[in-house]
């Protein structure tokens, strides 16, 4: 439900979402509008990137734990969400470069950064080739090393590709692992947004773009920043083997393993999540 009606000011279009403050906006990158959510007004900002195929909600059970220290900031990756989708070679690359323009045209100075999957291969590109840029790095079941596919990504894919409530039902349930029923709101969104215009472009452009890159092992070696990778146990998608390469080749690196939880460990257990987030970003532990 909409609290406010939409305003249009000089630089971005906003909406009240809910009776948290949370923000949409969005701003012009080159040619592209981009979509975000904005909550809290801290000087210290966080931002949150999604992982494939996803938007900023997939972050919702998380924002309002982190929203009363942080200015939180949850962008829908350019290609997906409800972000513009240009006809462009989704390379990892392109997501790093954009990330500098974003973070240019919105004013966000040293953000702590935490990526997911996907979003967490571009946080790890970025702060690898922006080393002053971060001030600390969390990175969720992070692609980059796996090249070879599972069951539950080939299933994500194909439900990305032939969106259905039930096509995206499966895939999910297969992602989390849990054995419980996922929240049809999740799902519905999920299809919604794969039948917008270019949404499918996008997805198999960044596909292609992750297996035709070199594994990210160089680049993690150029981390400087503070990172934590966390990693569910049961994650079915990018399984929790691949985690010994990125904590070897990350310098300064801790890792904290979330047992009974899937892919996205931020959605299945949000309090133990972000406790451990907010550990790591002000205390250095986790």
């Amino acid at each position: 439900m909409y609290y406010l009606i939409a305003k249009l000011t000089k630089t971005y279009l906003v909406r009240i979402i809910d009776a948290k403050m949370m923000k949409e906006k969005f701003l012009q990158v080159d040619e592209s509008k981009i979509r975000y959510l904005e909550s809290g007004d801290s000087k210290e900002t966080l931002v949150l990137l999604h992982g494939l195929g996803a938007s900023a909600e997939r972050w919702d059970p998380v924002i309002p734990l982190f929203n009363n220290k942080y200015r939180v900031i949850v962008p829908d990756l350019i290609g997906f969400g409800y972000s513009d989708k240009p006809l462009v070679d989704y390379t990892p690359e392109f997501f790093s470069e954009f990330f500098e323009k974003f973070f240019t045209a919105s004013n966000i100075v040293r953000p702590y950064l935490i990526g997911s999957s996907l979003g967490g291969q571009i946080s790890a590109e970025y702060t690898a080739s922006h080393p002053d840029n971060v001030k600390k790095l969390i990175l969720v079941s992070p692609s980059g090393i796996m090249k070879q596919s599972t069951p539950a990504l080939d299933a994500y894919i194909m439900a990305a590709l032939y969106p259905s409530e039930q096509s995206a039902k499966n895939a999910f349930e297969l992602m989390e692992c849990s054995g419980k029923n996922i929240d049809i709101k999740v799902v519905n969104e999920f299809v919604e947004r794969m039948q917008l215009p270019n949404a499918k472009l996008a997805f198999m452009s960044t596909i292609l773009g992750l297996k035709n890159a070199e594994v990210i092992t160089a680049k993690l070696q150029s981390i400087i920043t503070q990172t934590l990778i966390i990693w569910g146990a049961k994650d079915p998608v990018i399984p929790i083997e691949h985690l010994d390469e990125f904590v070897s080749s990350i310098k300064d690196c801790k890792f904290y393993r979330m047992d009974d939880c899937g892919h996205t460990p931020y959605v299945q257990d949000p309090v133990t999540f972000s406790s451990i987030v907010l550990n790591f970003l002000q205390n250095d532990r986790v």
